[in-house]
């Protein structure tokens, strides 16, 4: 019998079942501007905005690391593309952006459409909580490039700003405050070296009673989205800069935003690293310059607020729900 593409490891069946299986929750996060269906060469949305007197488009790309790992570990995968979602929605937010649209990659070694409908089914969630749709995406089964089990995604998310009410460091002033709101837990950065750390000497089944779960259910703790966190406070005017926090951590991160001839005075006690953490850095002896450089510490946004909103904004803020930190300030430097 001759070569096929599926014995040489692609089934078209497959992709044709994943797509069945997903059209659905994808098509429910469709809005009036997406102007073309699930399968179409090419996905259009309406460029009109009324809303808008002067929009600019905002656009992201980004994976989710070696969190992946851990999913496919663990068999669970609900909950990994909701991570890619948020984890691109804050990137935009923190431009001071809206996202409207998202495209996801998912490539994998062998497709299986079950692990694939839970893994798009997760961006479809993240996608409707966020106001956002799923107009597009890619499926590849790619043999000899990822293990059977193996799995890739990334995705691209473009939103919008009225150009005036962008958040560009030229806003950030010395003196203004810095105001912090807590992580669900490591979100989507740090996993190479949480892993090694704790997997060496934990299973993802270990249940600890400081995190109140097993290591897998703390390692899959899905990114947050902060758009309805921070949303009002863009409506009016009260932020100077925001900062989403994900690999380079809160200094890397935070100084993206700063002028030149500015730095950052921030206060390492101000608030209570959750257990995850502190076990990481002290079973793998990992130095506090490390940890601060590979982790978020429990803060997963900086608002950077001018001091006379600073109470405001935290009162805001409490009001919503949170249980916000004042963290530090920006300081000439």
């Amino acid at each position: 019998m001759g070569k096929t593409y599926r014995s040489s490891g692609v089934d078209i069946d497959a992709g044709e079942e994943t797509l069945r299986r997903i059209k659905k929750s994808v098509a429910d996060t469709f809005t009036p501007a997406v102007l073309t269906d699930l399968g179409a060469f090419g996905a259009v949305y309406d460029a009109r905005f009324p809303d808008y007197h002067d929009p600019v488009l905002v656009s992201s790309v980004d994976g989710v690391g070696t969190k992946l790992k851990v999913a496919a570990m663990f068999n669970r995968h609900d909950t990994i593309g909701q991570d890619l979602v948020n984890h691109c929605v804050n990137d935009i937010l923190a431009c001071g952006a809206r996202p409207l649209f998202f495209l996801d990659y998912f490539a994998t070694g062998r497709l299986d459409p079950a692990v694939a409908e839970q893994v798009i089914t997760g961006l479809a969630v993240a996608c409707k909580q966020n106001n956002c749709s799923l107009i597009g995406g890619e499926t590849a089964e790619m043999p000899g490039m990822y293990a059977p089990t193996e799995y890739d995604i990334a995705g691209t998310i473009v939103g919008i700003a009225e150009k005036s009410k962008l958040l560009t460091r030229d806003l950030v002033q010395t003196g203004d405050r810095l105001i912090g709101v807590r992580s669900s837990g490591l979100h989507t950065n740090g996993y190479s070296l949480a892993r090694a750390v704790l997997l060496e000497h934990f299973g993802l089944e270990s249940y600890f009673d400081e995190l109140g779960c097993d290591l897998g259910t703390e390692l899959l703790k899905i990114h947050r989205s902060y758009l309805h966190v921070f949303s009002p406070l863009l409506d009016q005017g009260l932020l100077h800069g925001l900062s989403h926090i994900t690999g380079g951590g809160i200094e890397g991160n935070t100084r993206r935003i700063l002028k030149d001839g500015q730095r950052l005075s921030i206060d390492w006690n101000a608030w209570e690293r959750p257990p995850i953490f502190t076990m990481i850095q002290n079973l793998g002896k990992v130095p506090e310059e490390d940890m601060r450089r590979t982790f978020n510490l429990g803060i997963g946004a900086i608002a950077i607020v001018g001091g006379n909103a600073a109470d405001t904004v935290f009162n805001l803020l409490r009001e919503s729900g949170e249980d916000p930190v004042f963290m530090g300030e920006v300081v000439a430097g």
